[in-house]
């Protein structure tokens, strides 16, 4: 007899998704879940067919760059796949990042884009990416103030039209750092009616977007983050030429690649000012608390995607006389990863949920220093969650996982950038540090983790708070005695300080989904969920500072 191997396959990505169906069961008042669902189910149809068939068909085409024309004329044409291209249309005509302006939904509509952009980017290689700027520059610049800029933009990247629809690009990254852009050293000189920019730009990820935001700094402005202002550019000119923009070559990396990334030298690009001379770091800010719930949002997207490809293969992988699926180590190692991907949404769209109360303007105080926390801290711990997921859904196929024509090695590589991108996991956890100078953004983040617990009644989650309690308790403990006068710094911690957080914050917003589930769908998966991610480490501060110094002495 001839054996082969069956393939995993994908269904409708939103009907097969119990976690997602569940949340906006509970966030959404019935009528706005069912005005939403026809989108989002054929969001689910794409993701699982046409888009995915076309991005296994697509794998190994790349963005292409061309100098040159045949006649000596630079030129820097980036030709893209046509995964990317026809992701492009959807995105648009589906209004991935539209949605979240349109607010029909009020509040609810951030939740919305969310799910929409969670279905659509496991299936398009990562065309969240340049979505993701487009989303951000959107906000900076309505927050900026600057209606010359808002009217001429802003229409082009929330719009749902195909034919008008412009992406952004956010370009901070040189030479000197990604993270420290206080040693950014290009310069902006002024020119009639606005600025020409001179520099070079290491890394930026959306090199055919139409427009950029980037950092420079004004002829004349003292170093430092505060010396450098906020740009707008309009990539290239009527006619398609880039506007003094000179492409060096597209980055050669390990994932990510349909991402069109590049090096490139700015030869006195023209600029606009976004907000004022200085401060642009400041003033980027809006762009990059959009780009990091993104990246949140695509480190789930991606677990999902693992898990819905691994589970349909291990109904149809026979090994040792039976299906995987009845192999009880096989089921505990994907409830395992199960129950990570599942504390991870939750934290992922409740960052959504804040996000879209502060921009209808419905956020109180407190639930605003909340965001400002659990910004970077979901960042950080779902980017290292995503990473981890991949690594063991590849391991679930045995050798096929590590052949790249099966389409799974991808997971891997894309998922690496996610503990990277707009912030690496140590730059984020002293960024939460930094949130809590004043005390009140802890305190909220305490309240929200007791609210949350104080909604259990049912005894089958009772273990599972008592274990998030214990974390919120010592992570607090360890912030009192580590950051105050005569002690070791507490940024040796920090990183082990704001995993615990997140991953606390994780498990109170499982268990209390888990309630809800319990009581109004009678469904005992995520209480099984919950119990599990509780007992697979929550509480990573451990003994601090003294264990490092004690290593080096």
């Amino acid at each position: 007899m001839h054996f082969q191997q069956a393939p995993p396959t994908l269904g409708n990505q939103y009907h097969d998704d119990r976690v997602l169906r569940s949340y906006l069961a509970r966030v959404l008042p019935r009528d706005m879940l069912r005005e939403t669902e026809e989108s989002l189910a054929e969001m689910g149809r794409l993701a699982g067919a046409d888009l995915y068939e076309l991005q296994l068909a697509d794998r190994l085409n790349e963005p292409i760059l061309t100098q040159w024309d045949a006649w000596g004329n630079r030129i820097d044409k980036i030709e893209l796949t046509a995964l990317w291209r026809l992701a492009e249309r959807i995105a648009a005509e589906h209004g991935v990042v539209a949605t979240a302006y349109e607010q029909k939904h009020g509040s609810h509509s951030r939740v919305h884009q969310c799910a929409l952009a969670y279905l659509f980017t496991p299936s398009t290689d990562i065309y969240s990416c340049p979505l993701a700027m487009t989303d951000g520059a959107a906000r900076t610049l309505l927050d900026s103030g600057n209606q010359m800029l808002i009217d001429r933009a802003v229409p082009h990247l929330i719009t749902r039209d195909p034919n008008e629809f412009w992406t952004a690009g956010q370009w901070m990254t040189e030479l000197t750092g990604g993270s420290d852009v206080g040693l950014s050293e290009t310069i902006a000189k002024e020119d009639a009616g606005g600025f020409r920019l001179y520099g070079r730009k290491w890394f930026t990820s959306a090199a055919t977007s139409q427009i950029a935001l980037t950092l420079a700094r004004p002829e004349g402005n003292p170093p430092g983050g505060r010396g450098l202002a906020l740009f707008y550019i309009e990539t290239r000119d009527e006619q398609g030429r880039p506007r003094n923009i000179e492409i060096n070559r597209l980055k050669d990396k390990l994932g990510t690649r349909k991402v069109p990334t590049a090096e490139l030298t700015l030869a006195g690009t023209p600029a606009q000012l976004v907000k004022g001379t200085t401060d642009g770091v400041r003033n980027i800010t809006p762009l990059l608390n959009i780009t990091r719930l993104w990246n949140g949002i695509s480190a789930v997207a991606l677990m999902r995607r693992g898990l819905a490809l691994t589970s349909d293969y291990a109904h149809k992988r026979v090994a040792f006389g039976a299906p995987l699926s009845e192999k009880p180590l096989h089921r505990d190692t994907l409830a395992g990863l199960q129950a990570e991907a599942e504390a991870a949404f939750h934290l992922a769209f409740f960052v959504a949920e804040l996000t879209g109360r502060s921009e209808t303007g419905e956020i109180t105080d407190d639930e605003a220093l909340l965001l400002r926390l659990l910004t970077p801290v979901m960042k950080l711990t779902t980017g290292k969650q995503a990473v981890m997921v991949a690594s063991e859904v590849l391991e679930t196929f045995g050798g096929a996982g590590y052949v790249e024509d099966t389409g799974l090695p991808v997971l891997l590589r894309d998922s690496q950038v996610l503990p990277i991108w707009e912030g690496t996991t140590n730059v984020l956890a002293l960024d939460a540090l930094r949130a809590l100078r004043s005390g009140e953004s802890l305190r909220q983040f305490e309240l929200t983790v007791t609210r949350c617990l104080e909604s259990v009644h049912d005894p089958r989650l009772t273990d599972a708070a008592r274990i998030a309690r214990s974390a919120l308790d010592h992570a607090t403990s360890w912030l009192a005695e580590t950051d105050r006068p005569g002690q070791p710094s507490v940024e040796a911690g920090a990183r082990r300080f704001s995993l615990t957080l997140g991953r606390t914050m994780e498990l109170a917003l499982l268990i209390k989904h888990a309630q809800w589930s319990l009581d109004h769908e009678c469904d005992g998966r995520s209480p099984i969920n919950a119990r599990r991610f509780a007992h697979s480490g929550v509480d990573l501060v451990g003994t601090g500072f003294q264990d490092l110094q004690d290593m080096q002495d």
